[in-house]
């Protein structure tokens, strides 16, 4: 699990770390001096993360959607090289979840002291997932969760995970450009679970925010994405 990343759009540019750094907070360091393109990525035994920099051109409440572009864009990767009957679902704000268990989450990271109506000089979206559980763990006591290695991926070269994602990141992004912030939403509220405190619901995406909202007899809740990421640590 320390090969080379697979070749990659001339816009990329890998940085490969240590099983000791973790790929979002390295992203934050260099994303001022490097600025964006800039990938930084890691496989072990035990997990697989990459981040990618990225300069919006929204302001930071709506730049902030793309951590579920990029959350998109995992479950994409892991669609196409996974095992076919697996289901890969997503659930809010930005986890990754295979058959029913968590198996990992996008994140993103901000410039610090960015007010929401600025446009931020970049921003840093990303992905980390269990490659397989630490030795002595026992599956029964946390079934909620699963590892990559569990779930028929023990094929797939961790690397060759990473570059997918980065693809599929950069094609949500295109995509949202062209056709507008809908089409992105329909990716990712196509694949979004339904859990209890959204049935009978009709879901949408705000555009100004990401927040997910939802409608019941012509009221509308929102909630928030900003607030969701902080709560999960994404």
């Amino acid at each position: 699990m320390r090969g080379g990343l697979p070749p990659l759009p001339s816009l990329f540019d890998p940085v490969p770390l240590g099983a000791g750094e973790e790929a979002r907070a390295r992203a934050m360091a260099l994303a001022p001096e490097r600025g964006g393109g800039t990938l930084t990525w890691l496989a072990t035994s035990e997990r697989v993360e990459a981040a990618l920099v990225v300069e919006p051109e929204e302001p930071l409440a709506a730049a902030r959607a793309a951590v579920l572009a990029a959350a998109s864009a995992l479950a994409d990767a892991l669609g196409v090289l996974g095992p076919p009957e697996i289901p890969v679902t997503l659930r809010w704000p930005a986890g990754i979840v295979l058959n029913s268990a968590v198996v990992g989450e996008a994140m993103l990271g901000e410039p610090p002291d960015t007010a929401p109506e600025e446009r931020p000089d970049w921003l840093v979206v990303g992905f980390r997932a269990r490659w397989r559980h630490p030795p002595g763990h026992q599956p029964g006591l946390d079934p909620g969760r699963t590892a990559l290695a569990e779930e028929g991926f023990l094929e797939v070269p961790p690397e060759e995970l990473v570059a997918a994602w980065a693809r599929h990141l950069m094609a949500g992004f295109a995509e949202w450009q062209a056709r507008g912030f809908s089409a992105m939403a329909e990716r990712v509220l196509a694949r979004l679970e339904v859990e209890g405190w959204m049935a009978g619901a009709r879901r949408g995406l705000d555009p100004a925010s990401g927040d997910l909202i939802l409608r019941r007899a012509g009221e509308d809740a929102r909630h928030s994405l900003a607030a969701a990421l902080a709560e999960a640590g994404a």
